[in-house]
C-alpha cells in the first residue's frame, strides 16, 4: 500500500533523515519511534509534502508521490494530524468538522451564490457526515461547545476527527497522546483502535512507549535520522541498539 525507499533530507550540512525505508501493508498499525530529534516528524513532513526530500522515493497505492503538494497528497488519501492541536478555536465541534470537509467539497460558485437545491443537498450530506464522525469518536456531548473550551484530551481527539473528515486511507498521527492524562490516553487508544478496525491504515509517532508498544502491530525505530530497528513490539523492546539509543549510551560512544 505504502513504501518509502532511501528517503533522505539534508538541511545544509545536517542530515536529518538518512536513507530511511519503510513498507506498510493495508490495514496495518505501524509505529515510528525514536529519541527526541531523531527525525520522526521530518519523515512525516516529507510523506505529506511539507518538505521535499533530498533523495529517495515515496510510493502510495502504486504511484510515486515524492515531492507532491500537501493538498494533492491529502486528496490521494494520506492525511495527518500534528503535534500541536490544529483546530478552529472559536468554532463549535460540529462546525470544525463541517469546515474540515472542504477537501472533498464539490460545490460550484453559482451553486453557493444561488443556494440551489443541489447545494443544499451537499450541505446536508456534509452535516450528516460530520455528525457521524462526531458520534464515532464520542464527541457528541461537546457538539455545540467551542473547540477552545474543550478539555485537552478532547481537543486532540477533535484534531483526529478533523483528519477523518478528509476520508483518509492512510492516517498519520503525530504524537496523538501528547499531554493527555491516564484516562484520556486510555480513551484515545480505544479510538485509534476503532479507527483502525474501520479499515483505515495507521502510522503513528508516539513518545508514550508503553502506549506505542501496546497499540502497534509493528514498530520502526529511528535514531540520528537512520532506521536502527524494525519488528514486533517485543522484538524492538529487546533490541540492544534500541535500548542504547533510549538510554543515551549511543550518544556517549
Amino acid at each position: 500500500m505504502f513504501e518509502i525507499e532511501g528517503l533522505t533530507k539534508n538541511f545544509g550540512g545536517l542530515t536529518a533523515v538518512d536513507n530511511f525505508t519503510l513498507k506498510i501493508q493495508p490495514n496495518e498499525k505501524v509505529g515510528l519511534i525514536g529519541p527526541n530529534g531523531a527525525g520522526k516528524t521530518t519523515v512525516f513532513n516529507m510523506i505529506t509534502g511539507f518538505l521535499r526530500p533530498t533523495a529517495g522515493k515515496i510510493t502510495f497505492l502504486g504511484k510515486d508521490i515524492t515531492g507532491s503538494s500537501p493538498h494533492s497528497i491529502a486528496r490521494k488519501g494520506i492525511v495527518r494530524t500534528f503535534q500541536l492541536t490544529s483546530v478552529f478555536p472559536n468554532l463549535t465541534v460540529l462546525d470544525n468538522l463541517i469546515s474540515a470537509h472542504n477537501l472533498n467539497l464539490h460545490i460550484g460558485f453559482w451553486e453557493a451564490v444561488l443556494h440551489t437545491p443541489g447545494n443544499r443537498k451537499k450541505e446536508d450530506e456534509i452535516r450528516h457526515k460530520s455528525i457521524e464522525i462526531m458520534e464515532f469518536l464520542g464527541l457528541e456531548e461537546f457538539r455545540d461547545r467551542t473547540a477552545q473550551n474543550l478539555p485537552h484530551g478532547y481537543k486532540r481527539i477533535l484534531g483526529i476527527a478533523i483528519a477523518l473528515a478528509a476520508e483518509p486511507r492512510l492516517l498519520l498521527l503525530d504524537e496523538p497522546l501528547t499531554g493527555m492524562n491516564a484516562g484520556e490516553v486510555e480513551t484515545a487508544i480505544e479510538l485509534i483502535n476503532k479507527i483502525w478496525q474501520s479499515g483505515i491504515t495507521v502510522l503513528l509517532i508516539e513518545h508514550n512507549m508503553r502506549a506505542a508498544m501496546g497499540l502497534c502491530q509493528r514498530i520502526a525505530v529511528i535514531d540520528f535520522g537512520k532506521k536502527i530497528a524494525e519488528g514486533t513490539p517485543q522484538e524492538v523492546q529487546n533490541n540492544e541498539e534500541v535500548i542504547q539509543a533510549y538510554l543515551g549510551r549511543s550518544r556517549a560512544a
